[in-house]
């Protein structure tokens, strides 16, 4: 369902809530933290005629508009969710590419090292940590050998992205 927030978002800003805005800001809604290409899927199980660049076109918009903001959490596309979330950090996991999402106080000390001993500013919004979630660690303590191809990781092969979100516990 559509908010009435973001046509009326819209419409101060002069822009009017077209159906392929509808439709990408109800599959950024849907799909949390998702590419541009995942977009794309989500809004074609409605709209068999939008193409990729109607995608990237909106996104840009509404990016421009803040109500939607991305976040890179790998190597291509960055993922896009909305920008009335509350701002967190992405714990991305490099076995099974779980994305957890944590408050940026998680990492207050680490910004405010770097305004003290840089002078920089941290944008920490579009910032991801990579390393293993706990249920990767697990796996790899009870399995012998690396990652690759032990029959305890439940995880996808590589190169294939499966994303969940989930927020971590305060």
């Amino acid at each position: 369902m559509v908010s009435t927030d973001w046509k009326s978002d819209l419409r101060q800003r002069g822009y009017r809530l077209t159906p392929q805005r509808q439709l990408v800001l109800e599959a950024v809604d849907a799909l949390e933290h998702a590419t541009p290409d995942d977009i794309l899927c989500e809004v074609r199980k409605t709209a068999s005629g939008i193409n990729i660049s109607t995608v990237y076109r909106t996104l840009e918009l509404l990016e421009e508009l803040n109500l939607v903001s991305h976040a890179h959490l790998g190597h291509g596309a960055p993922t896009y969710h909305l920008a009335d979330r509350h701002d967190h950090l992405h714990l991305v996991c490099r076995d099974c590419a779980d994305v957890i999402e944590t408050e940026v106080a998680s990492a207050d000390a680490f910004a405010r090292k770097l305004r003290e001993e840089f002078g920089f500013e941290t944008d920490l919004k579009h910032f991801a940590i990579f390393g293993r979630c706990r249920n990767c660690r697990e796996d790899r303590a009870h399995a012998p050998g690396d990652r690759a191809g032990h029959p305890g990781h439940a995880g996808p092969p590589p190169g294939e992205r499966v994303e969940h979100t989930r927020t971590a516990p305060e």
